[in-house]
Order: C-alpha cells, then structure tokens, then sequence
C-alpha cells in the first residue's frame, strides 16, 4: 500500500508523532495506535495489509470481531426489538390501535433525528393504509420536546395515540396532561433517562436505567425502525394483512441511516450496519423526498456518511432551525414528486439564510468568550456564551464551532425577553453532558433539559448562568483536565505521497462508514513542499503538494477555528519551506473521472531530525 515501513522512525516508538507538541492547529500529534504489535499481528493472521489492520486496532477491533465489522449483516446484526423495555407493551398498543382504526398521531422533533423518526412511521402507517396525523413544534414559538397545549390540541382533534419520537424521556408535565385529556402516549427516545419515568403507555429507550437491551448507541430513528419491526411482526401474528403484501421495511433503511449519521451517534455495532445497508438503499433513490434533496445538494454519486452529514442533513435541519419545523418530516415521508422538489428548493434555500445567521451568531458568541477570557486566567473546563436575541436555530452549530475553537465542551445560551437563556450544548469527548444537564436538574439550577454524552439542550433563568458555570466547572475540572492529557491528534499511519493511490482508498472503503465513534482515517506525510497555492471560496486553500522524489499530489484545506492552519500553510508556500501534513484521503468523481486529493486537517513545520 505505499506506507512507511514499520520500523521507519515515524512508527510509534515515542509518544509524539515527529516530535509534534504543537501543530498549527495547537495540537499534539499521537499515533493511535501505539503498540504495533497488535497491528502485526492482525494483519499476519487475516492476510490484511498493515495500515487497514493498525486502522482497525485503533477502533478496537480485535481478531474476533473483524469479519463482523468488515462485513455488517442485518442477519446477524439485528437484534430482537423485545430485548428493549417496553417494546412489546409499545408494539400491542399500536397494533390495537391500527386494527381499531384509531386516530394516531406522531409528535417529532426538528432536527434530523426527529424528523427521520418520524418518516420512518408515516411511510409504514401510509404502506399499511392508515392515517398519521404529524405534529412537530415551532423551535422558536414551543421549544423542544411535548408540551401541554400542543397535547390538548390534538386530544381536541379526536387522536386517541400519539407517539414521540426522538423526545419525550423527561416530559413529565405534559404527558401529565397529555393523560388528564385521555390520550396514551407512546415515547421511541433514546436520550438520557432519570430514576423516574413520565406517566406513558409505554417508553421504549435503551438508555432507560432499567434497560439491558445494550442498544444505548442507538439515535432515535433506530429505535423507532425496531418498534416498527415489532409492530410489523405483531399485526402479522394477528393476521392483519390477510392476502396483502407486508409492507418493506428493509426500504425504511435509508431513512435510519441518515437519522443516524445526522444525530452523531457512534457508527458502531447495530448503528454501522445499519448506515451500510442504508447507504445501498439510498443508492438506489427509491425515496423520493431523498432523492430530490440529493438533487438540490449536487449529490450525483453513491451517497457516502459524509454526504449524509455534510450536505442532506443540514437541509432537513434548515426547516426546524429558520423555517418550518415539519418540513424535513413532510419531505421524507412524501411519494409526490413535484411536492418533493419544491420543499427541497425551500430546505436548500433555508439552509443558505441559516448558514448566514450561524455565522453572526458565531462571531458575537466568539467575541463574548474572548472578552471573559480577556479578565481570567485562561479557558476553564468549559465555555459558555450567551447573547439575547441569538437565533435559537443556531446555536447548537455555534456550540460545536465554539467546542472544536477551545477544545472544551462548549453551551452557547440565547436569552428570551423573559429572562430565561435556552442553550445547546455540544462536548468533547470523555465527557457526559446528558449527565452534567441531570445533574443541573436535579440540583435545581436548570429548569428543564436533557440529551446524551455529547450533546444536550437546556433552560435556565438566565440571571443562574453564573451559577450553572461554576456548578458545571467544579463537576467537570477533573474530568476534563484528563481528557485534554489525552488529547492530540489521532494518526491512524504515516504514508508518503506515492501512497496516495485508488488502491488506498479502495481498502479505506472496507472500514466505513466513518462518523463519530468510527473516525475517518487521518494520515501524517512528513516532508512535504507546497509547489503551489492558490486560494479556494471564504479564506480556503487549494494546493498542490511535492516531494523530495518527484512526485505529486493535489491537497485541498478549510478554514477551520481561527484559520491557524491556512496561514501556517500559506506562509510555508511562500517561503518554500517543507511541512509535515495531516489530513485524510478521499477520492472525488469530476465528470465520470475519480481523482485523488488530500485534504488537509492539520500542518507543522518540519524540523530536521
């Protein structure tokens, strides 16, 4: 495969990665695999090359676990839905339902997660020919998660059954109500759960206290697709489709797939082979709210997890962050093409007015952090920013900017005219925020709140913000004072320029999807000379890159953070000095032609060794 030779100096003898202690970037490199012999190992007894067998050590993929991850089955891979509590209780309150023709209505979120989840229900309840009345809150007008009038409005309408989806764990106050108007509730969540649970029909969440499903990597499209699995299976024990066809629901999976990449979930176990075999559904564009956003995003290819997450996520999210919060569900779950197409040209627009609102949002959050940092002693265990009238659609995209520009887990608060901040919190990794926000909550400083390790959203008077922070503070320093002595820049292995070639990215294929939990595979390529420079779009760089033997590649970076790294690169271009480069392989298709480019995560000097 063109790497560095295992008993090169770049081989993880010591600690830091060509001596790096801080990168442009202000990182340390650290290859993530340090002891080599387990990737020899692996490699010698599955006949794979070394740098797949060091990327699979790195993901903890041992030799019994390789087959498994290399080949993702839903044969062997799909659990049975009952290992979840209250799934079976879930799926015979549905099944009684359809079969009484019941009004049923679905109660979403706005975001991605949300809204896939609730597709996935309104395609099977349209297969199944029944109505599913859509109800998604205004993020600015209602706020996240059930509410009472909301409740009460759709008990007035007649529904007898709502289920909530990616919502509801913690809604004790509206489902209180929700019950006083005789409607039973159904919740498909996986965020996390206290000791006490909402007065419900059923709460299916594998990250209830009480689960032992193991299935807490889950995001809430997956745990809504197996309440469909065993809803399906029970209306087929009660004969219900008699001579018709049982609905498809491995055609569901492209929607899973997408719910689970958006939501950042870890690409492991069940949530890999479920994105896998996603992928291929969504391939064949059978979808078609999908298809036409694949179209407005100039996606004209096989979908990847990056288009997923980078182009046709952020499009459903437009809807609920600036515009209207059913969009994204009404879009999914629409088999007319001509709707389709029209509400995809609006997401793609919202997107845009979205993307310039994240970017004033950023700039005041950024200049409220450094004004405080200005009179402290530097960055705590975390940040926080809160401004009023910041757009509440934002913030959780400001929240992760703000976690990616100080390394801390980050809560950016927007503060309404009633004296109450609503924030979105996004962490890093070692540290629980759904944690941290119970905590919050149970010490009575956070008036309502909830989410999963690495995000999480909240309200609280505003005039307790100083309060949260040293509450939060004092929780996290140990914590998190530990996450950054393990930080650094994870290397996966070290190649030179002639190893960047299709065979290297065809054998990279065997180990995505990547995404959160499954991290693309990051190279280091010592010695490099930038032949040529050339600026790309707002502040990025297009390059072409050269070696010591001749040869050549083509290197793309973005700014990022501060934009440390595009000046430390475009310093080196001028100066002609070598660098050693970190960044990640891809092969992009340009008019039918696949060409290979680097793209550029991080640069230090290079230091003559």
């Amino acid at each position: 495969m063109a790497a560095m030779p295992l008993d090169s100096p770049l081989a993880p003898s010591s600690d830091l990665v060509l001596g790096v202690d801080r990168s442009f970037a202000g990182r340390p490199w650290r290859f993530r695999v340090q002891d080599e012999r387990a990737a020899l190992a692996l490699a010698q007894a599955t006949g794979l090359d070394p740098v797949t067998a060091r990327i699979l050590i790195g993901r903890g993929i041992d030799l019994d676990g390789v087959d498994r991850f290399l080949g993702p089955s839903l044969r062997t891979d799909m659990p049975d839905p009952a290992t979840l509590a209250d799934m079976e209780a879930a799926a015979a309150r549905l099944a009684d339902a359809v079969e009484a023709g019941e009004r049923i209505a679905v109660f979403g979120d706005y975001d991605v997660d949300g809204a896939t989840s609730a597709a996935i229900l309104m395609r099977y309840f349209n297969a199944i020919g029944r109505d599913l009345r859509l109800y998604v809150p205004d993020r600015q007008r209602e706020g996240y998660g059930p509410n009472a009038p909301a409740l009460r409005q759709l008990a007035a309408e007649g529904i007898n059954l709502v289920v909530a989806v990616d919502c509801g764990t913690l809604a004790f106050q509206p489902f209180e109500a929700a019950r006083e108007a005789g409607l039973d509730v159904i919740v498909s969540d996986h965020h996390q759960a206290e000791p006490a649970l909402p007065p419900v029909r059923a709460l299916v969440n594998p990250n209830r206290l009480d689960d032992a499903s193991g299935l807490g990597h889950l995001a809430a499209v997956g745990v809504t697709f197996l309440l469909i699995v065993a809803l399906n299976r029970q209306l087929r024990l009660r004969a219900f489709f008699g001579d018709r066809p049982v609905p498809d629901l491995m055609g569901l999976l492209d929607l899973v797939a997408l719910g689970t990449v958006a939501d950042v979930v870890p690409l492991k176990g069940l949530n890999r082979t479920f994105v896998t075999q996603g992928l291929k559904v969504m391939a064949t564009r059978g979808n078609v709210g999908i298809s036409a956003l694949m179209d407005v995003a100039r996606v004209d290819t096989a979908p990847s997890a990056y288009h997923l997450g980078y182009l046709l996520g952020p499009r459903v999210n437009a809807g609920g962050r600036v515009g209207q919060a059913d969009l994204g569900a009404q879009l999914l779950s629409t088999d007319d093409p001509e709707f389709a197409g029209a509400v995809a040209l609006r997401l793609d627009g919202l997107n845009r007015e979205r993307q310039a609102i994240e970017k004033e949002v950023e700039a005041a959050a950024i200049e409220a952090v450094e004004a405080r940092l200005a009179g402290s002693n530097g960055v705590g265990p975390l940040v926080m920013a809160a401004g009023e009238g910041w757009h509440p659609g934002v913030i959780g995209i400001v929240a992760s900017r703000l976690k990616e520009r100080y390394r801390r887990p980050c809560f950016v608060l927007s503060i309404q005219p009633d004296g109450r901040a609503k924030g979105s919190g996004r962490s890093i990794v070692g540290i629980d925020l759904g944690a941290a926000v119970a905590a919050a909550r149970a010490s009575g400083l956070v008036e309502e709140g909830g989410g999963h390790a690495m995000a999480a959203g909240i309200t609280v008077q505003a005039a307790r913000l100083d309060d949260l922070e040293r509450f939060w503070a004092g929780r996290m320093a140990d914590q998190v004072e530990q996450a950054l002595a393990a930080d650094g820049l994870k290397i996966d292995a070290a190649i030179g320029l002639a190893g960047l070639n299709h065979d290297l990215v065809s054998r990279l294929g065997q180990v995505a999807p990547f995404g959160q939990g499954n991290p693309e595979p990051r190279f280091v390529l010592p010695e490099i000379r930038i032949a040529h420079a050339a600026p790309m779009g707002r502040g990025h760089l297009r390059l072409r890159l050269a070696d010591g033997g001749g040869r050549n590649a083509e290197a793309v970076a973005f700014r990022h953070g501060d934009g440390a790294v595009i000046e430390g690169l475009s310093a080196a271009a001028s100066a002609g000095t070598p660098l050693h480069l970190v960044g990640h392989v891809r092969a992009e298709v340009w008019q039918g032609r696949s060409r290979l480019r680097l793209f550029i995560e991080d640069a230090a000097p290079a230091v003559s060794r």
